[in-house]
């Protein structure tokens, strides 16, 4: 099992990520470095409060974090830059639990 965190929207100017990148986490919790192609701190802050409950399988739609017009299954974050005040770049992610 593992989740697959994605950068879904970009508002602003983010200095770290791209649309497209990945975090990949093995188990749930293992960070693979192969896989990612991108982290920064401030993201990690905004995923961490849901990756264990998502890794076992609390579905997003019991957290309040699935999107309002699609069942894809995803949890949806984004990341703690208020880019309107500090001229940086919100962004974000969707997260995937893939395998069992």
């Amino acid at each position: 099992m593992r989740l697959v965190i994605r950068v879904e929207a970009i508002k602003g100017r983010c200095p770290v990520y791209d649309v497209g990148d990945l975090i990949v986490l093995d188990g749930g919790i293992r960070l693979n470095l192969r896989e990612t192609t991108n982290g920064c701190m401030h993201s990690f802050a905004s995923i961490i409060p849901y990756h264990i409950a998502l890794a076992n399988g609390v579905k997003p739609e019991q957290m309040g974090l699935a999107h309002k017009d699609r069942k894809d299954g995803k949890a949806y974050v984004q990341c703690l830059d208020p880019c309107d005040v500090t001229g940086g770049g919100t962004v974000t992610f969707s997260i995937e639990r893939q395998g069992s």
